[in-house]
């Protein structure tokens, strides 16, 4: 039998080869990504960098999320707004109202305590409530039992094989798909994506601040957040995962809907999803949730996080003409020309067809030239830093150690200072770590 480009090996063969292109790509990504946190290169961007640009960038990202969401919402409407109404009436109609809750303490014994259950899980009850419903519906069969239907992913049972497939255990390494390659076009892709990250992760730091009601993080946390973002991402390419690394509007959105924003408690989830990883078969089985369900959830946090990406605004002159052109010109050209692009076969006539490919890449983005020109217009038409909202967002010394507005804010400065002893922070040393705090002796912390 001679080979051809449906036999299996030439597929398998050429899905590795651009796996392990892909690899070294995000790993060389990963390490300019991290660079930009280590070297605090990324505080120069921050001087340019206010609401008016991460708005434009975060409105226009939401083109992008909009579509593969309705490819679970479509599966069944009915199903998936099931899931957003009752996940709307725990967390918003229900917000004043808490729960009895039976408790018992070796102090005080059993008893009987009010605290807003239905709010703080409000996601994961109602997730659970449609999964039992598509479960009851399925054994009804009221969905198509016909793998090709649309429908057919509404049932429980359509991604059961994925819990037999998977293996009991397995630990991702370095090299297991081979020698790790390298591609110049994943690469700029991956770039591309890496700054748009930097640009969205910004946004995200300020907008997770607001909906935690503490402080805006300050330069240091910044880096520090850009510099894990680019190592994790570096260690997605080295075992394949095919993806980088960061920040999520998602849980942002889940943080506004449950109102838990404990670093404790994202410790703990960060070491399920390790465990996850490493035991396959619990995994997969969140894999088997229904289509319309998930669509649901990614609704309401998502739609959550929209909100939060709207009041960023808060602290700009919305009144004022030049952030009104700002904000409505660089959101419809963003949309404008990438349409314009992908309308036309050849966009682009420079004589060179590789540049010709790579110009079309850019302008086809919507995020990337939307943040060009929102960036490129707040910071050449002349407008105060009050109007423009970076006096709200600008983080300096002075301001780490003042007294802060209790009625404002939860917490102080402090929940950004990393998990390192006391004295080591007071050395010296720190003045010149971009991505690490310097505490001065004379500075109290936490009352020490």
């Amino acid at each position: 039998m001679s080979s051809n480009s449906t036999d299996p090996d030439v597929t398998m063969e050429r899905i590795l080869l651009n796996v392990r292109a892909l690899q070294g790509s995000l790993m060389l990504a990963g390490i300019v990504h991290a660079f930009l946190g280590f070297t605090g290169l990324i505080g120069v961007l921050l001087k340019l960098v206010g609401p008016l640009t991460i708005v434009p960038t975060m409105l226009l990202l939401f083109i992008f999320i909009v579509k593969p969401v309705l490819k679970f919402v479509e599966v069944n409407w009915g199903i998936a707004m099931s899931t957003v109404i009752v996940a709307v009436i725990l967390f918003l109609y229900l917000s004043n109202y808490k729960m009895p809750v039976p408790v018992w303490t070796p102090s005080d014994g059993f008893r009987i305590i009010r605290y807003p259950l239905h709010q703080v899980f409000a996601i994961l009850i109602s997730i659970i409530i449609n999964w039992a419903l598509c479960g009851v519906l399925t054994k009804l069969g009221v969905f198509p039992s016909d793998p090709k239907h649309p429908g057919y992913n509404s049932r429980t049972d359509a991604r059961l094989s994925i819990i037999s497939d998977h293996p009991w255990f397995t630990f991702p390494y370095p090299g297991q798909y081979g020698p790790i390659g390298f591609s110049e076009v994943a690469f700029l892709s991956c770039m591309i994506a890496t700054l748009i990250s930097v640009l969205d992760s910004i946004g995200d730091y300020y907008a997770c601040a607001k909906v935690c009601r503490v402080p805006p993080p300050p330069r240091h946390a910044v880096n520090r957040g850009l510099l894990v973002e680019g190592l994790c991402t570096f260690l997605s390419g080295a075992v394949g995962c095919g993806h980088a690394t960061g920040t999520y509007g998602g849980n942002i959105g889940a943080i506004g809907v449950t109102r838990v924003a404990s670093r404790h408690v994202f410790i703990g989830v960060g070491v399920l999803y390790v465990l996850f990883g490493i035991f396959g078969k619990f995994s997969a089985l969140f894999i088997t949730i229904p289509s319309p369900v998930l669509g649901g959830a990614i609704v309401v946090m998502f739609g959550i996080f929209f909100g939060v990406v709207l009041s960023n605004l808060e602290v700009t002159n919305m009144s004022s003409p030049r952030n009104m052109a700002i904000i409505g010109l660089s959101i419809f050209i963003g949309l404008s020309v990438p349409t314009w692009v992908h309308q036309v076969v050849t966009p682009i006539h420079s004589g060179n067809e590789k540049a010709d490919r790579i110009i079309a890449m850019l302008l086809g983005n919507p995020t990337l030239v939307g943040t060009i020109l929102a960036c490129f217009l707040d910071n050449t038409v002349s407008g105060s830093l009050e109007d423009r909202g970076m006096a709200a967002w600008h983080v300096s010394d002075d301001d780490e150690s003042a007294e802060l507005d209790t009625a404002r804010y939860n917490e102080g400065f402090e929940v950004y200072d990393p998990l390192l002893p006391r004295r080591f922070l007071r050395l010296k040393l720190m003045k010149f770590v971009p991505f690490l705090p310097y505490k001065r002796h004379s500075m109290k912390v936490n009352g020490v």
